[in-house]
């Protein structure tokens, strides 16, 4: 495989994002769902409220992962969350997703944010090792609630 290269995706990339960004939310159980993928990435891209990273080798799409700035306001400085991490079943173990994780910390300290934040399943433990020996610290000071509001 040639060198992995990752960048920032535009509305150029979007029919590229589509199978990749199914694929991961299929991966969490939904349902494949293209058009509203494809309607939901439009809209980020062209409101650039998030950062799409992609990472290719030999003109194929392997992962990305999704960015969305945000702010701490105890340290009234910006931050990123990582929302979204993925790489194709066949890419998985070659380092994609470690590139995927040093550009976005990349991208975040050029931007000038102070932090980024992750989450990952319980049960998802091959990210766990990963985050780990990227140097991510598991929190341990706070506990994490959601609030659902139904559609």
């Amino acid at each position: 495989m040639s060198p992995v290269v990752v960048r920032q995706a535009g509305p150029a990339d979007l029919e590229v994002i589509v199978p990749l960004f199914d694929s991961y939310r299929q991966f969490y159980g939904q349902r494949s769902e293209l058009d509203c993928v494809r309607a939901f990435l439009q809209e980020r891209l062209a409101q650039g409220d998030s950062v799409l990273l992609i990472a290719e080798a030999d003109g194929q799409a392997l992962g990305f992962t999704h960015l969305y700035p945000s702010f701490s306001s105890v340290s009234m400085a910006p931050i990123f969350i990582l929302n979204d991490l993925f790489v194709v079943a066949e890419a998985r173990r070659s380092g994609v997703a470690r590139r995927l994780l040093e550009a976005a910390v990349r991208h975040a300290r050029e931007a000038g944010a102070i932090r980024l934040t992750l989450s990952t399943a319980h049960t998802n433990t091959a990210a766990q090792a990963l985050y780990a020996s990227a140097g991510w610290q598991r929190d341990e000071v706070f506990r994490v609630y959601h609030y659902g509001l139904p559609r």
